[in-house]
């Protein structure tokens, strides 16, 4: 199912040929778009600075590369088959039975993924009318007003990026990147021609579903979302669901499925969203670059290895600081977790105790900058991001704090990291990893310093982390700086899809008013602010094991805020509920995704890391209950830090 194209020469054929060709391709426009997302925004920021002079339309191009980077990355990631599963490859059914599944994941995946590129289609021809009739152009002529709140075609529209190009020029990768998916999801289904063939010859039956009779549609909808739920158990992609979900329900309320482009477009296209990107990018540096992660570890292995469990704290804290630049995506668990599992061992830990830990702390760090599901928690919410950076460092340390307890105690008991703090030997770390441990504070300078915006401060992050690791540490390679983007695309683009097919799920439920039905039941059935609390905490740890975070964000926080609203719940603590109650969701067996990844990158049974991981998961739920009823820690420092 997974083919590495790196791996392989091109084939012999005219078509082997032109495929590796068209890969090579593929990786290099991507690899140039995440380069520039990162040279524009400090160009325009040493221009404004020093020179008084920027790039006319910077926003627009970066907004719009997010959006080139999150489809391209996306179609990257359906021909490494490395797309966001809820759950694993279905290896415990018969060879047979598992290529018919198989198939059927692959078929529904083409089915839904050639359904939005006509919906995309739609989007585009709308705002290119200069594009002739044979383009399918069959637009209900209420989409201007369905379409008109979210500002595309108000006066006009934006109809030129940076002045010169059409924005249908850009919005056209949308239905691009959907064909793509559709035909990369019949080529991956199995190797056998007339199955790809059987396959691919149902997918034009699509053209038929948007025209159907609202009466018929309508009784589409749940037999097929009961179909979505299924594959997606199976192991089809998370996007799938969410984008097919979005599909039938509008089909069935007789609304025109270009509203789930229009959404994808208005949110991966938003001004915040190219810090997503950037911020994974300096952590793919870090992870990447050969010797960044052995000088890390010897910076917290000096400060913090004289203690008992020191080593342990060490491993802890690091992972940590990692996990605050690449998010909620494992690359903390897949990149880390091979070097410090080594490390805790010969320092005399016990196997259960060492893995229990790295798949614990593979999502502590969410909540402390410059994280990037704060960020897209405050753009969802419309909650100032810095105010929830504020909010979230109590509650982001003190969920670290009960771990390296429980690391410290592990050391009294095997008697592991007793001795003396050796400042020049801590000093002559520090010293060694220098031009690392200067980027969170870099980051945090420019953040609350108000030097630049957000976005600005993470491309300079960017720049700077690989300006150090390539020039002065010259530990990156052009070739390997060349993989590392495109790994780096593969997981945005995974990630972009998601969010804005749940974006397009989110918005028929809030144009349902579902979250206001939601609230008026929540407010009958729970009088006290209290229950409700403990109530939202069940929750969300239950949505944060079935549900990425990513996902979670777009479709539960709208139907969670008008629920809080009754209760004077302020919006940053929310927003810190939100988020602490999902990073303990990773980890609560028996399908929390740190469970999967750690189960994969150790090679251990799901149920034995779920039982490693099961006093971490107790200690976190602790901390989640006392940042819940204690809101002095998230709104008492919030306005103290005003």
């Amino acid at each position: 199912m997974k083919r590495d194209p790196d791996s392989v020469a091109p084939s012999a054929s005219i078509f082997g040929r032109l495929a590796w060709w068209a890969g090579r391709t593929e990786d290099a426009v991507l690899a140039v778009a995440l380069l520039l997302m990162a040279l524009i925004p400090v160009v325009e920021l040493v221009g404004r600075t020093w020179f008084s002079a920027g790039i006319a339309g910077a926003t627009e191009y970066l907004r719009h590369l997010t959006l080139w980077i999150g489809f391209l990355g996306a179609m990257l990631a359906t021909r490494e088959g490395k797309h966001l599963k809820i759950a694993a490859a279905v290896d415990w059914l018969p060879p047979r039975a598992g290529r018919i599944v198989d198939c059927l994941g692959a078929f529904i995946s083409a089915v839904v993924c050639t359904a939005l590129f006509g919906a995309s289609l739609e989007l585009v021809v709308a705002e290119a009318p200069a594009l002739p009739i044979w383009t399918v152009k069959i637009i209900p002529e209420f989409i201007d007003s369905w379409l008109d709140p979210f500002g595309l075609f108000e006066g006009g529209g934006l109809t030129t990026i940076g002045g010169w190009i059409p924005i249908w020029v850009a919005e056209a990768v949308m239905p691009f990147g959907f064909a793509v998916m559709a035909v990369r999801f019949v080529l991956l289904v199995s190797k056998r021609t007339w199955v790809r063939t059987l396959v691919g010859l149902c997918l034009p039956a699509m053209v038929l579903l948007p025209i159907l009779s609202a009466a018929s549609a309508s009784q589409l909808v749940l037999p097929g979302l009961v179909l979505l739920v299924v594959a997606a158990v199976l192991g089809t992609p998370v996007f799938i669901l969410l984008g097919g979900a979005a599909l039938l329900l509008f089909w069935g309320d007789g609304v025109t499925v270009a509203a789930i482009p229009a959404e994808m477009y208005r949110i991966v296209a938003s001004p915040i969203f190219p810090t997503i990107p950037l911020f994974t990018l300096a952590g793919f540096i870090l992870s990447e670059a050969e010797h960044a992660s052995e000088r890390l570890v010897g910076v917290f292995k000096a400060v913090f290895g004289w203690i008992p469990g020191g080593l342990a704290v060490a491993a802890t804290l690091l992972c940590a600081f990692f996990t605050t630049f690449t998010g909620a995506s494992g690359v903390t668990i897949l990149a880390l977790g091979g070097l410090l599992l080594p490390m805790l061992l010969k320092g005399g830990f016990k196997k259960s105790f060492s893995i229990g830990l790295l798949t614990s702390t593979g999502s502590l760090g969410l909540l402390l900058p410059p994280s990037l599901v704060v960020i897209l928690y405050g753009i969802i919410a419309h909650v100032p991001i810095i105010d929830l950076f504020k909010a979230g460092l109590i509650p982001g340390c003190l969920l670290i704090a009960p771990v390296c307890l429980a690391c410290m105690w592990q050391g009294f008991k095997t008697g592991t990291g007793r001795g003396r703090f050796l400042p020049k030997e801590a000093a002559s770390a520090i010293w060694i990893a220098k031009w690392e441990v200067i980027m969170p504070i870099l980051v945090l300078g420019l953040i609350f310093g108000g030097f630049c915006t957000l976005v600005e401060a993470s491309a300079v992050l960017v720049v700077y982390a690989l300006t150090a690791e390539t020039f002065i540490y010259r530990n990156l390679s052009l070739q390997v700086i060349a993989t590392m983007l495109v790994k780096c695309a593969v997981l945005v683009g995974g990630v972009l899809i998601i969010l804005g097919t749940a974006m397009g799920l989110t918005s028929y439920l809030v144009d349902a008013q579902v979250p206001m039905h939601v609230a008026a039941w929540v407010t009958k059935h729970f009088q006290t602010k209290w229950l409700f609390l403990l109530a939202l905490n069940g929750g969300l740890i239950i949505v944060g094991c079935l549900m990425d975070i990513y996902s979670a964000l777009i479709v539960v926080v709208p139907l969670i805020l008008p629920m809080a609203e009754p209760f004077g719940i302020h919006h940053a603590h929310l927003g810190i509920i939100f988020l602490a109650n999902l990073q303990l969701g990773y980890l609560t067996p028996p399908v929390g995704m740190n469970l999967f990844l750690a189960s994969f990158r150790f090679e251990r049974p799901l149920a034995t890391v779920s039982r490693d991981a099961l006093l971490f998961f107790f200690m976190m739920a602790a901390v989640v209950l006392l940042i819940t009823y204690v809101p002095w820690m998230t709104v008492g420092v919030l306005e103290l830090l005003k």
